[in-house]
């Protein structure tokens, strides 16, 4: 099949729906540590999903696995370790700025890393200015990163505008110099996922060649990335586990305020593995919208992070997050998506004119 990049975009879209919302669930969580649930649904997302997905949807994954060269292998895993240090710190940018400003933050150096190193690396970057296709691409990512300049300018807007108690109402753990601090970092780092998977496009080849349909070819790649990430995130979680005390978590939720309204473990349980399954979905559709991207696959990386900041903007305005700002920040969030929304539609359009 080939390449089809108006499919490609709906698919990425999609995982920008997932991305953006994976951590609602968490307010379902009572009376348990950071680490304890973040663990939880990482489980679910970085080894349960990624394994049973790839299982089911490729053919023979084992055996695709062991024919990967070693080297393929460890690069693919590297950059999923370096990732989980960007990945870990990202539920503490929302934390610390909430699901709009946080997200904005860490999304755009993010998308910006992401999508740009790649070509660069294999060389390919002189080719995309010399192709009209190429320039209209690389335009639909720079209005990305100008939608995102919007987004953490109405961030900073609100900021100032807010109360203290108004902040900590819609943020309990409002935190800006902090937050930025966090976000900058989480952003960078987590483009090393876009790096894990372009270092693992020669497993991408052998899945395509034991007749596994091309949609799903990224999934086996995408679970080498994820045990990379789960060892990062499972080292950093116990020694949380270790320093807070908080192993006892995992058996028994402690008692609030209010002992006859324990929360209960099952429901902490369910709503962290949802976390992590909503999570995982953003990847899943990522791969199957990369797929369709055809010569300018890196572009696919935009599309997610703008439609994440899309979509977690929308999330921030249903939580409240907005609430009692003024005009200039109100106008200044519509700019944000109508920018963002704009971005995607002229990388795909970028994409559709090679492709043609």
């Amino acid at each position: 099949m080939g390449a089809n990049p108006i499919l490609g975009v709906f698919f990425c879209w999609l995982g920008g729906v997932a991305s953006a919302s994976f951590y609602v669930p968490f307010r379902k969580v009572r009376n348990w540590s950071w680490e304890t649930y973040w663990l939880v649904a990482g489980f679910m997302s970085w080894i349960v999903a990624p394994w049973v997905l790839a299982s089911l949807l490729t053919h023979d994954l084992v055996g695709v696995l062991r024919a990967t060269p070693p080297a393929t292998l460890f690069w693919t895993f590297l950059f999923g370790v370096l990732w989980g240090v960007g990945g870990l710190t990202f539920g503490l940018t929302m934390r610390y700025l909430g699901m709009s400003l946080g997200m904005a933050l860490a999304m755009g150096n993010c998308a910006a890393f992401g999508t740009l190193v790649p070509p660069i690396f294999h060389g390919q970057f002189g080719q995309l200015l010399a192709q009209r296709s190429g320039v209209m691409t690389l335009a639909g990512v720079g209005v990305c990163l100008l939608g995102i300049v919007f987004a953490g300018l109405a961030g900073l807007s609100k900021e100032k505008e807010l109360s203290a108690e108004q902040k900590t109402a819609a943020i309990k753990e409002f935190n800006l110099k902090l937050g930025l601090a966090v976000g900058i970092f989480a952003g960078v780092m987590s483009a090393c996922f876009a790096f894990g998977l372009d270092a693992g496009t020669p497993i991408n080849l052998l899945t395509l060649a034991q007749g596994s349909g091309a949609v799903w070819q990224g999934l086996p790649s995408l679970v080498v990335v994820l045990w990379g990430g789960f060892l990062t995130n499972f080292v950093w979680c116990m020694i949380l586990n270790l320093r807070n005390r908080s192993f006892g978590e995992y058996t028994k939720v402690p008692a609030g305020a209010d002992e006859a309204a324990r929360p209960s473990i099952a429901v902490n349980y369910i709503f962290s593995a949802l976390a992590g399954l909503t999570w995982y979905m953003q990847f899943f559709f990522y791969t199957m919208g990369q797929s369709q991207m055809g010569r300018y696959r890196f572009s696919s990386w935009t599309l997610l992070n703008a439609s994440t900041i899309i979509f977690s903007t929308l999330w921030g305005i249903a939580l409240k997050e907005w609430k009692g700002v003024s005009l200039r920040t109100k106008a200044l969030v519509a700019l944000t998506l109508l920018t963002l929304v704009g971005s995607t539609m002229i990388v795909g359009y970028g994409n559709f004119l090679v492709a043609r």
